[in-house]
């Protein structure tokens, strides 16, 4: 029973999917690591289960040549004890020859026997040789398997550690870039916009102010000329030199 259990969990892990176990796992690195643990575990179990039955099959063969090589013996016994039987007949001993007759009889039954021992061990042999064979098999394709698991996990682990750098390398660009309103260097361009606008509008107003000033002594130089005017007017009878000219 614990041979068949072997031998049905080899043939599971053996024709398990691993990609599409990956694709299924939520953690894949995890996935990967109990995958090689148990078929590492597994591996183990099978070759002492396969220590076990090559053991058993190699009883099996030596059982089968004792067998065959007793059949062989007794054989000869038989053939032996009927030679002497007539031989002891030709000679006129009959006594002798019906001795020997049953010694041949009692050998050919060993023979018979022998025979039949190892003619019902053939098929448990070729039964446990093909066992053999296909544990072996399994075996084989479940170091494939580990290997392949090994291989899968240094591939990702190495994904891994690349998709990580490319993340730090994105999210180093994203905190630098200028184009965000939100960044730091946005936040500071928006303020040295604001002091140029406030420095602007500081000049305008400046500028302005310069202009009523310019306005308010052209207005006081007028005043004056009429003051002056006046006075002349008042001192002299005479009209405005100016309304003079015209006429």
């Amino acid at each position: 029973m614990t041979k068949q259990s072997i031998f049905g969990r080899i043939s599971t892990l053996v024709r398990a999917n691993i990609n599409a176990l990956l694709d299924s796992a939520e953690d894949p690195q995890k996935m990967l690591d109990q995958l090689v643990r148990d078929y590492t575990n597994s591996i183990a179990d099978a070759e002492s289960a396969i220590a076990e039955t090559i053991g058993n099959l190699r009883l099996l063969e030596r059982d089968h040549e004792e067998d065959v090589q007793a059949a062989n013996e007794w054989g000869n016994k038989a053939l032996a004890a009927s030679r002497k039987a007539d031989e002891m007949r030709g000679a006129g001993n009959s006594a002798d020859a019906d001795k020997f007759d049953n010694l041949a009889k009692i050998a050919l039954q060993r023979q018979i026997s022998a025979e039949r021992e190892a003619t019902s061990a053939e098929p448990q042999i070729a039964a446990q040789t093909e066992i053999v064979d296909k544990l072996k098999s399994g075996l084989n394709g479940m170091k494939d398997k580990l290997n392949e698991l090994k291989n899968k996990r240094s591939e990702l682990l190495a994904r891994a550690k690349v998709a990580e750098a490319q993340t730090k390398v994105q999210d180093a660009v994203s905190s630098i870039n200028v184009l965000d309103p939100t960044s730091e260097l946005g936040r500071f361009e928006d303020k040295v916009r604001r002091q140029e606008a406030l420095a602007q509008g500081k000049a305008e107003l400046a500028a302005s102010s310069l202009d009523a000033q310019f306005e308010s002594l052209e207005d006081l130089g007028e005043l004056t000329e009429v003051e002056a005017r006046l006075a002349e007017l008042k001192a002299g009878g005479t009209a405005p030199r100016q309304a003079l000219e015209g006429n």
